[in-house]
């Protein structure tokens, strides 16, 4: 990548990705690229093995691997995987939508948990985020309801065979965000999560519940708006046995490991039509497309088409070479007329099911990875003339 494209990028990551409330169906707002997110309260797939079902109240553990994949296709190219994943997961609607959807065409997604999603606004101020008062959260709190709701939903999407990663709590982003964390802080804001998950439900209802898994047995984490020193925070994931960062840029290559886990970015891409260099992130798409404004929803079509084109674009670069994965990023939102949200769910109906894709969690990846190693050169590879 160039310097001016690198710049490209870069500038849409510095914009911020901006999660959602839990809740945010039709009253979904728009958020502007330099502003903080709105706070609010809030075919058929392989059948699980025995050992997979949890005994009742036990917890489950958040990243199943209940598949397995061939080294290599009868091409010879190894299986092209595309990673599917999601920052926040609050809405329950929106869980609906893509548990469906997966359903219809086997694949398996990464839902990177928001903590406050499941701990009751009551109960705020147990959270002591650095720099912040305590209680802080840009994206809200939960409700009894929400919670409950997504206390039953976490679980049976992991039964299905999806993923549950962190995207931490309070998910502070800019100057006095994340970006300044040292190790301690990150250990303390993970630990923060795992009372959050372990505590929450049955503090929002008033009687013992089972947390909805156990978040011991997290694989991975997406931080907020992508940023962080990845020295400091990789560090304690390393300390706590997780496997993967997808906090990352980088283009469309074979991943590596980098501080101890493997490195899994948002890949840089070309929007359709235009030379502007993006990444595979719904709000940086947005961003490329028209600075993150809601456009009118007579421009909706338009807009997906060409989100659709980009995504096509990078299954093509990727099939160019010797099949790198491509890692799609999106957050549970209806950003501009749910254009990126409904670009993303005809490109996975579309793709999954060709023969040479494998539509996989961030954890299922790794497992093949660790199983076969990362695959010869070319490592890179090059958009198709």
């Amino acid at each position: 990548m160039n310097l001016a494209a690198a710049a490209l990028v870069l500038a849409a990551v510095l914009t911020g990705c901006a999660d959602v409330p839990p809740e945010s169906a039709s009253s979904a707002t728009t958020t502007k690229p330099a502003g903080k997110p709105t706070a609010g309260p809030t075919s058929s797939p392989s059948k699980p093995s025995p050992s997979a079902t949890p005994a009742p109240n036990k917890p489950p553990a958040a990243a199943p691997v209940l598949r397995s994949f061939p080294a290599k296709l009868p091409s010879g190219k190894p299986p092209l995987f595309v990673v599917v994943s999601f920052d926040g997961a609050g809405d329950l609607m929106l869980w609906s939508r893509w548990r469906t959807l997966a359903k219809q065409v086997d694949a398996r997604m990464t839902f990177f948990l928001s903590g406050p999603y499941l701990y009751p606004e009551a109960r705020r101020t147990d959270y002591r985020p650095p720099s912040k008062k305590p209680g802080a959260s840009d994206i809200g709190w939960g409700d009894a309801a929400g919670i409950v709701g997504r206390t039953k939903v976490l679980r049976e999407a992991i039964a299905e065979g999806h993923e549950i990663g962190t995207h931490a709590n309070g998910h502070f982003c800019g100057k006095n965000g994340v970006g300044r964390w040292t190790a301690a802080q990150w250990r303390a804001e993970l630990n923060a999560f795992d009372r959050m998950v372990r505590t929450g439900p049955s503090l929002a209802t008033g009687k013992t519940v089972a947390p909805p898994f156990d978040p011991a047995t997290v694989k991975g984490m997406r931080t907020p708006c992508l940023e962080g020193n990845q020295a400091a925070y990789r560090s304690v994931m390393v300390q706590r046995g997780m496997l993967y960062d997808a906090s990352a840029t980088g283009l469309i290559a074979w991943p590596a490991k980098a501080n101890g886990v493997w490195n899994f970015p948002l890949q840089s891409v070309t929007l359709a039509g235009t030379k502007k260099t993006t990444l595979t992130m719904d709000y940086n798409l947005w961003f490329a497309q028209n600075k993150a404004t809601k456009a009118p929803v007579a421009q909706a079509p338009k807009l997906k088409a060409q989100i659709l084109a980009t995504y096509r674009q990078a299954l093509a670069t990727s099939r160019a070479g010797n099949n790198p994965p491509l890692f799609l990023g999106n957050h549970f939102n209806r950003w501009n007329n749910s254009v990126y949200s409904d670009a993303l769910a005809e490109f996975v109906t579309q793709t999954c099911a060709q023969p040479d894709v494998r539509c996989v969690s961030n954890v299922e990846l790794v497992s093949w990875l660790t199983k076969y190693g990362v695959p010869t050169a070319p490592r890179t590879a090059r958009a198709p003339s």
